[in-house]
């Protein structure tokens, strides 16, 4: 996982807690709505991975995120919340995603990003 938050950081230009933290609201994102088995697939090919989705517990959202709701755009919410532009967000998303499929889940990426609507146009 810390190469991927080098990744993210030399993309993004955020710094490594922010980097983490986005990491891991991704990752809650696709637990929460993606399907159990392969999301659990998925993370178990990303040691290291429950502690950038604890730290992104009760991170970023506020108001805004309560106004647009949950799904993608609740999670851009939040990541804005935490202080990612639009262009970081898609980086953030990119990296985690070519980082997984990498490290030997990218059949189970593909599954959990077909199932949640409207994801497939941000990785």
């Amino acid at each position: 996982m810390e190469e991927l938050i080098k990744r993210i950081e030399a993309a993004t230009g955020l710094d490594a807690e922010t980097a983490q933290k986005a990491v891991g609201a991704i990752l809650n994102f696709l637990k929460s709505e993606g399907p159990d088995g392969k999301v659990a697939e998925m993370l178990a090919k990303m040691p290291g991975a429950d502690v950038f989705m604890e730290m992104a517990q009760g991170e970023g959202g506020g108001m805004l995120g309560g106004l647009m709701g949950g799904g993608v755009m609740g999670l851009g919410s939040k990541l804005m919340g935490m202080g990612l532009d639009m262009g970081q967000i898609s980086s953030v998303a990119r990296e985690t995603v070519g980082f997984a499929r990498e490290n030997g889940a990218g059949d189970a990426v593909d599954d959990i990003i077909n199932s949640i609507p409207g994801l497939s146009q941000f990785v």
